[in-house]
């Protein structure tokens, strides 16, 4: 009985041993089709740098799926670089990484509403994710609703009183929304940052 018991012991290792085998072999596999689609696409062949990760593709493996859904959008796939970005969302819902990602597809194939709703997920998840909130006021700024823009470039403004871009848009909008006063001093405040900077020069333009 004791050699009963030795023998499956050690056949329970054995198994063991060889499941850790055959994993860190895929591992190193799927590490030198990372390698290798790196180097690809720095050659500019976006077709050899996903096909060396289709061959080591996992339907569960959020890293593959995340690089793919980029390959694939620069490739101009955008249906399927979606499929692979929201893929990686249903892998990591509560990553903010996967929903930039999955905003560039979304955004080629001109679903506006889509990709609103991506960056209100971003911000309830990261609410002070500047990134998120000043491209989402760029959207709205796009679409000319410019009461939603303001709200979302005063944010960012708050949190970085001088930062260029973010007093150039509030700027812009207080504009369109006829307040001139406030779009002047944020027109001149970004001038104080980048000294020449042609847009708010030609905000002031039009202010004269």
């Amino acid at each position: 009985m004791e050699m009963l018991k030795k023998f499956i012991f050690g056949m329970v290792l054995m198994a063991i041993a060889m499941a850790a085998f055959t994993q860190s072999a895929a591992y190193s596999k799927t590490v030198k089709a990372f390698q290798d689609s790196y180097l690809n696409e720095a050659t500019g062949d976006l077709q050899a740098a996903t096909q060396v990760l289709k061959e080591v593709y996992d339907e569960d493996g959020y890293e593959v799926n995340l690089r793919l859904g980029w390959l694939t959008y620069s490739a101009g796939q955008f249906t399927e670089s979606y499929s692979y970005y929201n893929r990686a969302v249903e892998l990591k819902p509560f990553a903010i990484e996967p929903r930039f990602g999955l905003i560039y597809p979304t955004a080629a194939m001109g679903n506006w509403d889509m990709v609103i709703w991506q960056y209100e997920k971003i911000i309830e998840i990261a609410p002070g994710n500047t990134i998120a909130i000043h491209r989402l006021g760029l959207v709205y700024y796009g679409q000319k609703d410019y009461p939603a823009a303001e709200k979302l470039f005063d944010k960012v403004v708050n949190l970085y009183p001088f930062d260029y871009d973010a007093l150039l848009m509030l700027a812009w909008t207080k504009l369109q929304l006829k307040k001139f006063r406030e779009a002047k001093v944020l027109f001149n405040k970004a001038l104080m940052h980048t000294p020449g900077g042609q847009s708010a020069l030609e905000g002031l333009e039009l202010l004269e």
